[in-house]
């Protein structure tokens, strides 16, 4: 019996791997979803019980993506029966008439998106919890809310296997050999497909190395902090809302959700952290990360014991120069397709990210303008 040729083999089932593999399984192609860890694990980018999803962009091609985005996940939530998203809406929170909320508004007014520009008293009013300046403001995006992280990714592998799909996890791939039928190498098996879609993660670089593609990828390591309530159910989804704040630690950002995974415990985190080898990352000093946050609740957000988190977990984020993704073709062999770089906001447009490294793989034209995202913004090489 001849080896099985799969039309399509993807490297890395994280949340954008998956839902990659789910869009070409209903597109009816005999795809293998390959994962280097025993499922479920928090190795990677995509564990976690919550994401904010949001149409609040300052770029108007993600809110216009989000719209798609959006309605696929409630497409995927009807068929895996179980609730991924929670509409609670979104807020966007900075100066007024500053750059960033301007911005926001101006996105959401082009991609006709729900929202409302709240006014200085109105967002003093609305949300007490919160010690910010008195020139602040937020925009809410009444679309925005919640994604159950686990369990979207648990969908999506749940529904490609359903639609027969093949998913091998504990599974690492050790080498990619380009040609008409690329073979992938791991140590569990050699597998052949005619097309080849890497979504790594931080490990994008270890297998796009070796194929002459060099990456400006940066694997960072960020701290998912939680933060005990004063007053049990103060900072509660019916009260407080998905956000992110942009002005008090420049040049990064502060995002946070309520207390809706860890009842009693509010998740407000730091976007940022130290560069690191995915294959060593706690070995990193990262506890100036703690000393800004403690600082920031303590500031900003009185109803919290803000003397240390009273829960720590940790994830990577892959960050790219101009923090867009890459989504594109290998130089040389148009049958090997990379989708890696999602620099902290990949995870809400992961349906519509899956379905362009499909029609890429296809060799169809892609739903959305993707020449932002193509590897030629960047000076990379490809040698071989």
């Amino acid at each position: 019996m001849a080896p099985t040729v799969y039309d399509v083999i993807v490297v890395g089932a994280g949340i954008e791997g998956s839902a990659t593999a789910h869009y070409l399984v209903n597109r009816g192609k005999h795809t293998l979803l390959l994962e280097q860890f025993p499922l479920p694990h928090s190795r990677g980018s995509s564990h976690g019980q919550s994401r904010v999803i949001r149409k609040a962009y300052t770029d108007y091609f993600y809110s216009n993506m989000m719209h798609e985005a959006t309605q696929m996940w409630l497409e995927l939530q009807n068929s895996f029966g179980v609730k991924l998203y929670k509409q609670s809406g979104y807020l966007s929170i900075g100066d007024s008439g500053g750059k960033f909320l301007t911005e926001i508004a101006d996105s959401m007014s082009r991609a006709k998106a729900s929202y409302q520009m709240l006014t200085k008293s109105e967002f003093k009013a609305s949300y007490p919890m919160m010690k910010y300046p008195s020139t602040f403001t937020g925009v809410l995006d009444h679309d925005g809310g919640i994604l159950r992280a686990d369990k979207a990714l648990q969908a999506f592998q749940s529904e490609f296997t359903r639609h027969g799909g093949e998913l091998i996890d504990g599974c690492r791939v050790t080498r990619i050999i380009p040609g008409s039928t690329v073979t992938v190498k791991t140590p569990n098996a050699t597998f052949r497909g005619q097309k080849v879609i890497v979504t790594a993660g931080p490990w994008t670089s270890s297998v796009m190395n070796p194929l002459g593609l060099h990456l400006p990828l940066k694997p960072t390591r960020i701290n998912v902090y939680y933060w005990k309530e004063l007053e049990c159910g103060s900072h509660s989804a019916g009260k407080f809302r998905p956000f992110v704040e942009v002005k008090c630690c420049e040049p990064h950002y502060v995002y946070g959700l309520p207390s809706d995974e860890y009842p009693g415990h509010v998740k407000i985190c730091f976007s940022y952290g130290p560069e690191i080898d995915p294959e060593n990352r706690d070995s990193v000093d990262d506890s100036w990360c703690l000393g800004v946050m403690k600082k920031y609740i303590r500031d900003h957000f009185p109803g919290l014991d803000a003397s240390s988190p009273s829960i720590v977990e940790s994830c990577i984020i892959t960050n790219t120069p101009d923090k867009h993704p890459i989504l594109d073709k290998h130089p040389r062999w148009e049958n090997i397709v990379v989708g890696a770089g999602f620099s902290g906001h990949g995870f809400k447009l992961s349906p519509v990210i899956g379905k362009l490294l499909g029609q890429m793989a296809l060799r169809e034209a892609p739903a959305y303008d993707v020449t932002r995202f193509r590897i030629d913004r960047f000076q990379t090489s490809s040698k071989l």
